[in-house]
């Protein structure tokens, strides 16, 4: 009798125990894998007439497929208006399940894909909308010249902390995520100083702390936090005399820059010729970080994006060295933001 037999209470050698769940010819689920991905599509979109867009169906079949699921599920998934459609709180349970094995089928599809020696597939990319178009717009000509199968989606990042809701790949995020199935790479430093342009100025003469309250500022959504990092922006523009609220960041750059007022911005904007950093006792830097689920990595496309972001951000890039720098000779760094304002 072998070791293994006398340490056993069982046979492990039988086949009904050694057989793998795949060589089971049984499926446990059952016959509506169709009628998933449609109420999955109509879950996102909360819109009948837009899931079937996407899906290149019908207003009709969709509505069938959702109704045939709710009968085999013998529950209420959908509620449908004449206003639109809301989940009931188990179609919220099941779309949140499906929205994690929609993404685990995407992953699946690009790694195979990836597989090829001419590497191919899309890689979601959550960036902020500045540092997107003036460091990595430009890096994606290269890119797109190195890797011409590789696909690549930039979105803005809904969440700046959460690489789940956004549904990424890759983030270039302002914190690490620390879940062991993360790798959160340290990168650079983004540095934030009060900026006016010299219209501004001109127009209502250099801001300093004793005349604030002569003074206009341009607030972000980004920067609302309380007790964290931007509290000294809050102090600061609280001493002003009216606030501009703007949100996505390449239209509140904008806005300092045909001098509305002062704003909190990254140190780069000071390639703008027009841009006076202020001395007002006030800088802001945060670390960034490069954030990827680390099974992700084993794609070749996301491990391609992955180190474009560690290249573009590290310490190496002046502007985002430890130490902040207000100006950058080195045309390399400063390829975006001359593309974006045709800057010579």
């Amino acid at each position: 009798m072998n070791k293994n037999t006398e340490n056993h209470p069982f046979d492990t050698t039988a086949p009904s125990i050694t057989r793998r769940a795949v060589d089971d010819a049984a499926l446990l689920s059952g016959n509506y894998w169709g009628e998933l991905r449609a109420f999955l599509c109509v879950a996102k979109t909360r819109s009948l007439t837009r899931a079937a867009e996407i899906l290149g169906s019908s207003h009709a079949t969709v509505g069938r497929d959702v109704r045939r699921l709710q009968d085999r599920m013998g529950s209420q998934l959908v509620i449908f208006t004449k206003s639109g459609t809301s989940l009931t709180e188990k179609g919220e349970l099941l779309a949140g399940e499906l929205l994690g094995l929609d993404q685990k089928l995407f992953a699946i599809e690009n790694d195979l894909r990836s597989n090829r020696s001419d590497a191919e597939g899309l890689v979601r990319l959550a960036i902020t909308d500045g540092l997107g178009a003036v460091f990595v717009v430009p890096e994606l000509r290269r890119i797109a010249r190195d890797y011409p199968k590789i696909r690549i989606h930039v979105k803005t990042p809904g969440h700046l902390r959460d690489i789940r809701e956004n549904q990424t790949d890759v983030m270039l995020a302002f914190a690490p995520e620390n879940a062991a199935e993360f790798l959160s790479k340290p990168l650079g430093w983004l540095h934030f100083l009060p900026i006016a342009s010299a219209d501004y100025v001109a127009r209502k003469g250099l801001p300093r702390r004793a005349t604030l309250a002569n003074h206009v500022f341009v607030d972000s959504e980004l920067y609302s936090a309380r007790g964290g990092p931007w509290e000294p922006w809050h102090e600061l523009k609280s001493e002003g005399l009216a606030t501009y609220h703007c949100d996505p960041s390449i239209s509140y750059g904008m806005m300092v820059k045909a001098g509305l007022g002062i704003g909190l911005l990254g140190n780069y904007n000071l390639t703008e010729p027009n841009a006076r950093p202020l001395d007002l006792g006030l800088q802001i830097s945060l670390r960034l970080y490069a954030v990827v689920l680390k099974e992700r990595l084993e794609s070749r496309p996301v491990r391609v994006v992955f180190n474009m972001i560690e290249d573009i951000f590290g310490e190496h890039n002046p502007w985002f060295a430890q130490s902040m720098n207000l100006s950058v000779p080195d045309s390399r760094y400063n390829e975006g933001y001359r593309l974006l304002f045709n800057l010579p």
